[in-house]
């Protein structure tokens, strides 16, 4: 093996010595690459290095260049200099010179609006490939030197290498704002999602531009991807136009926040209530409307508790007006019932003799006495409103309860054609209360029931339990229930069955006694296809013997 040889030394300097031009021309680079490190944007680095040019005694300069994520830089030595953009983009496209060239031929300059003899092209390597070039224009061709030519060959590298590393540090930038804007956008997005109320925007054209989760699900829900980008009267075709259009119209033009309270009934007729707020969105420097916000909030539950306040308030009233007058009431109904039954048995006994009269008399005295006896129903439900309530809580089975319930009524043969069916899905825990109160409750439901089906229907007692709660369900497939009625059912004698057939009083009582029970009774209707009533009960009551006014 052969041993490496260290080279003779030599009397003769490695460097020979620079001559003044050539010493200036390296402190003329060193100082423009010590400036290009402070400068970060590729637009400023070809500003800076056509300066620094036209410092040397050309008469113009351009700077130009295709650069990836950003696109054509280009930076001229005045306002009057510019590249013939079409040219410059040929000579780029045509496999371009990989050293600088001069070039003297004025119909092959690439530069406009400087007057040259000479131009010297000078590609811009970046990552390989030549992306552009700067191109320097001399009043004087033989300016252009090899010292000349040198110096600006230099330049160009000093001018690719910072052009491309801030091309990067601009891209990177760019990249982190787009991504930041992104991530602001999805989080925007999460929130809106987030937010629990429906929730939608539309523009001028009322084209929907934002449309949140809330929006997607439940029985109107719409997917947003079937949403965004139409037009909100084709999305939501089921509301009146003309009326979603006025509402629209008034945000734009008022700038006022405007809230309407809406109804919408469930393909199982349970009623829902909405707070829709319309919010107009202003431009934050012109100041104009923009945009509507839509907020659809849903307030059944709201609505139901101060119904229900409201109900309280009005059994309470009528409880109490009942326990005060109720047997007043009563004493003189009694003695009327057993005068007319005096009257009507001495009528038969023929002291009054016979004749036309004497009918007419029997069939008065029949009316007193009927007459008499449906106040006196009247004022024992009232009594059963009012009273006092001091059953025993105990433990009970509720699927008993109903099944007990369902006999009695199909023994009671009212109606014709009904048919009964019982749904127990067990397991059913047992909960405290008083058997014989819910069972009065369910049978005052299924009566009701019965009444609603003249005609034959099926009637349905269906149990269950969830992880709080027992369930019983009432239902028939009768006449139903009118909407503008559901709010009042509850109310001591509202009733929507003929003068005579009902005093208002069995769902009154109903609700008292499930409210005994810290449970609730809700209704679910639609006309023509039947109601179920459904009655909740919670499976560990807060329930005590305490005796309670029922309201």
């Amino acid at each position: 093996m052969l041993a490496a040889q260290r080279p003779k030394k030599t009397s003769k300097p490695a460097n020979p010595t620079l001559s003044a031009e050539e010493a200036g021309d390296l402190r003329f680079i060193a100082d423009l690459s010590r400036s290009l490190l402070l400068t970060v944007h590729p637009k400023k680095v070809a500003s800076r290095v056509v300066e620094a040019i036209c410092e040397t005694g050309a008469s113009g300069c351009v700077f130009a260049a295709e650069l990836p994520n950003i696109g054509l830089i280009a930076c001229s030595s005045d306002n009057s200099t510019s590249v013939d953009r079409r040219r410059f983009e040929s000579w780029l496209s045509l496999l371009p010179p990989q050293v600088g060239y001069v070039e003297k031929r004025p119909e092959e300059f690439m530069l406009s609006g400087v007057s040259a003899k000479a131009e010297y092209v000078s590609p811009l390597r970046i990552e390989g490939e030549i992306r552009g070039a700067i191109v320097t224009a001399f009043a004087d061709g033989t300016e252009l030197t090899e010292t000349r030519m040198r110096l600006l060959d230099a330049i160009t590298q000093v001018a690719a290498l910072s052009v491309n590393l801030s091309a990067h540090y601009e891209s990177t930038i760019n990249s982190s704002i787009d991504q930041a804007r992104q991530e602001h956008r999805k989080f925007t997005e999460a929130v809106l999602d987030a937010l629990p109320v429906s929730l939608y925007v539309v523009d001028r054209d009322y084209k929907i531009v934002t449309w949140n989760h809330h929006r997607e699900i439940g029985e109107q829900g719409i997917p947003r991807d079937v949403a965004v980008g139409r037009d909100i009267f084709a999305v939501l075709a089921k509301y009146p136009e003309d009326r979603l259009k006025r509402e629209f119209e008034r945000a734009f033009n008022t700038g006022k926040i405007e809230r309407i309270e809406q109804q919408t009934v469930d393909d199982d007729g349970g009623t829902r209530h909405w707070m829709v707020s319309k919010i107009p969105m202003r431009n934050a420097e012109s100041g104009e409307i923009t945009h509507v916000i839509t907020v659809g909030e849903d307030i059944t539950v709201r609505v139901d508790a101060m119904n229900a306040i409201s109900r309280a308030e009005k059994l309470a009233a009528v409880g109490r007006l009942a326990a005060g007058v109720v047997h007043e009431i009563n004493n003189p109904l009694a003695t009327v019932a057993a005068c007319a039954e005096s009257l009507e048995q001495r009528v038969a006994d023929g002291d009054f003799g016979y004749g036309p009269a004497t009918d007419d008399l029997t069939e008065y005295l029949g009316l007193i006495k009927s007459e008499t006896f449906r106040c006196k129903t009247i004022t024992t439900g009232l009594l059963d409103f009012s009273r006092v309530r001091t059953g025993e809580r105990e433990d009970m089975d509720v699927a008993d309860v109903v099944r007990s319930a369902a006999k009695l009524i199909s023994h009671q043969k009212r109606g014709s054609s009904i048919e009964i069916s019982v749904d127990v899905h067990e397991p059913i825990n047992k909960i405290r209360g008083d058997g014989g109160q819910i069972q009065q409750a369910v049978i005052a439901l299924a009566t009701n029931a019965i009444d609603a089906m003249p005609n034959g229907g099926k009637l349905g007692f269906y149990v269950r339990q969830d992880p709080r709660r027992v369930i019983i369900e009432v239902s028939d497939t009768g006449i139903g229930i009118p909407t503008e009625d559901l709010p009042r059912i509850f109310e001591p004698f509202f009733t929507t069955k003929e003068v005579g057939k009902g005093t208002g009083l069995g769902l009154a009582v109903c609700y008292g006694i499930v409210s005994e029970h810290s449970g609730r009774i809700s209704v679910r209707s639609s006309p023509r296809k039947g109601t179920t009533f459904t009655i909740s009960l919670p499976l560990q009551a807060p329930i005590t013997n305490v005796q309670t006014i029922s309201r």
